[in-house]
């Protein structure tokens, strides 16, 4: 075993890899012949399948979501990371959407209010975590707080206010109905009339 590991070796000038020194000739002749160095990875491939090898492993691909060209190594990064049509969730509503429509719906969305049903604020979803942590419970007494608060009280009674307009436009409909329906007989009849008015002539 001694004397194996104390062989010296020589380098292959095909494939630049260390060989026995008394194996180098016949390794040559068979390196030669059969294998082809990767211009691109330096990878020695059988001949045969040296173009396989480069459209497997090389050969530039489109992304399915956005089409762009790249290799293929670097495809599935792309599709998990960098794809701006890569399907992402919103932080605020957990909706799908592109990630190049990310940013402006969340800017929208963030903007939304929720209640506190801890201090009966409206909080902004994009502060709701930090207003979550920082919650008493109690109302603020600042004066913005105190609107906030009073908002709900003061939305209540306009609560009967808002239905009148729709009671009306009800009422409003059905008026507009029996007038239509009463012009349709009247014209009905008056035709009726003039033509056996005309008739009789």
């Amino acid at each position: 075993m001694a004397v194996a590991s104390e062989e010296s070796t020589s380098i292959c000038s095909h494939c630049d890899r260390a060989i026995p020194s008394s194996n180098i000739d016949l390794h040559y002749a068979h390196c030669f012949r059969n294998l082809k160095k990767c211009k691109i990875c330096g990878d020695m491939v059988p001949k045969k399948h040296a173009e396989e090898h480069f459209l497997n492993t090389h050969a530039p691909v489109a992304c399915s979501l956005c089409s762009e060209t790249m290799e293929r190594e670097i495809l599935a990064v792309h599709k998990g990371e960098n794809c701006p049509q890569r399907i992402v969730t919103c932080e605020f509503c957990e909706f799908p959407l592109p990630a190049v429509d990310l940013a402006e719906h969340q800017e929208v969305c963030g903007n939304r209010t929720e209640l506190c049903h801890m201090c009966n604020r409206y909080i902004r979803l994009r502060e709701r975590y930090n207003h979550e942590s920082r919650c008493t419970g109690l109302p603020d007494t600042t004066v913005e707080s105190s609107r906030d608060v009073r908002a709900p009280e003061r939305r209540q009674p306009q609560g009967p206010q808002r239905r009148q307009p729709q009671d009306f436009s009800r009422k409003r409909l059905i008026f507009t109905i029996a007038i239509t329906g009463i012009a349709v007989l009247l014209g009905s009849f008056l035709f009726q009339k003039k033509t056996e008015d005309s008739q009789v002539h």
